[in-house]
């Protein structure tokens, strides 16, 4: 049985699911809209931004909302799918407020907002009352401390500030999928998501960017600094930094390559050599890959990496040195599922399969959608004419390129 919340934290609140009286999740939350009346009033949540069907947004006026669980939010399940617009009047929590510098005026405190907290009042409206500050850090390794108040000792929380810092957003958002980060950031105003993407590490930035529009990809890419561009290159996977890089102008194509790792370069650029629309253009070129030496101990190490997709660690390459693509010859691969019927110490090239045919790096896209269908695979070695491991295509790999251009602008997210 739920328990429906009276207050509730918005950080918290975004990226759950909503729900109509059905059962049928509609969306999920994306910010929460609140309007600043007085300073002798708190403000008003209006609503909640919600991302529904092709990655719309939708306003859901808090009158539609039922209540609040823990774990998602319940509507009437009347929802305007009219796209939501912003008015001068209103004020975004997550995009705008967090980070904000306020004093706690019994105090005397200085801080930032790293969150607010609405209640739903008597009356039945909800209200913005409580604000989560946290003191400037005083050491390297120690956060500053925080605070839980009443909006009404806070000073500064609806006051406009010329220039914002992002630490506390960057914080809410490291909490979410790379996937939910990436609509997050697209939505912010222009000014916001350069600064939330400044503050964001290499790695983190390179996550997202993968899960992001093409347009968002190049546009982001191309207001960073060449450097760090080139080093954010180098933390995506190989065939989404290619694509990355065949939609920037060629010149700045050919700058970044250049600042990149040579090793990391090559493979890109070797990505780069194919044609899109074929199993080389499409095809992953770091797959778990493992000499045939190497125990069902080491093949199972290997494939419990956490960074590696389900389609992925779902096989295991067996080839002859060396062991980074291209490789010497593709000797079979190993089925996860094999790999957990066999004893730890059993060495890996006992349990292959060798009957598994590759595809050639110029297959067609419907080739490899065939053949991955046919054969009911979840990823198909590519070889080249002696036999060398290239890469892996993977059913997510085909999907992204089946799928329209800039289908995440229009996916369902679930």
């Amino acid at each position: 049985m739920s328990t429906a919340q009276t207050r509730v934290y918005v950080a918290r609140l975004v990226g759950l699911p909503i729900f109509d009286p059905q059962g049928d999740q509609v969306g999920k939350v994306r910010d929460v809209v609140v309007a600043v009346r007085t300073e002798s009033s708190p403000p008003r949540v209006l609503g909640l931004v919600a991302e529904v069907f092709g990655r719309r947004r939708i306003f859901v006026p808090m009158t539609r909302v039922t209540h609040i669980d823990p774990g998602r939010v319940h509507t009437t399940g009347l929802l305007n799918m009219r796209r939501f617009e912003q008015r001068a009047t209103e004020t975004l929590v997550m995009a705008e407020m967090l980070d904000k510098t306020v004093r706690v005026v019994p105090t005397g405190v200085e801080g930032v907002v790293y969150d607010v907290a609405m209640e739903q009042a008597r009356t039945r409206d909800w209200l913005v009352s409580r604000v989560a500050v946290r003191e400037p850090s005083r050491s390297f390794r120690r956060r500053g401390q925080t605070y839980i108040v009443d909006w009404r000792d806070v000073e500064g929380l609806t006051r406009r500030q010329d220039t914002q810092p992002a630490t506390q957003l960057i914080a809410a958002i490291s909490e979410m999928r790379p996937a939910d980060a990436a609509h997050v950031i697209h939505d912010l105003p222009e000014e916001r998501r350069s600064a939330v993407v400044a503050a964001m590490d290499d790695e983190r930035l390179a996550d997202v960017l993968e899960e992001m529009p093409d347009e968002d990809q190049v546009q982001i890419v191309e207001r960073l600094s060449s450097q760090r561009a080139a080093d954010v290159l180098e933390e995506m996977s190989a065939d989404d930094a290619a694509d990355l890089i065949a939609d920037l102008p060629p010149e700045t194509a050919a700058t970044l390559l250049a600042l990149m790792e040579p090793d990391e370069a090559e493979d890109v650029k070797r990505m780069l050599s194919y044609a899109e629309q074929t199993a080389g253009g499409m095809m992953t070129p770091e797959p778990v890959i493992l000499p045939p030496s190497a125990t069902i101990a080491d093949a199972l190490a290997h494939v419990r990496n956490p960074d590696l997709t389900p389609s992925l660690a779902a096989l295991v390459f067996v080839c002859r040195p060396p062991l980074e693509t291209p490789t010497g010859r593709l000797l079979g691969a190993a089925h996860i599922q094999r790999l957990l019927r066999e004893p730890p110490s059993t060495l890996v090239a006992a349990a292959i399969d060798d009957s598994l045919d590759p595809l050639r790096p110029g297959a067609r896209i419907e080739d490899v959608a065939a053949h991955l269908a046919l054969y009911n695979l979840v990823a198909a070695p590519v070889v080249d004419d002696e036999g060398r491991l290239l890469g892996v295509v993977t059913v997510d790999d085909l999907l992204d390129h089946l799928l329209p251009e800039n289908w995440r602008d229009r996916a369902v997210r679930r």
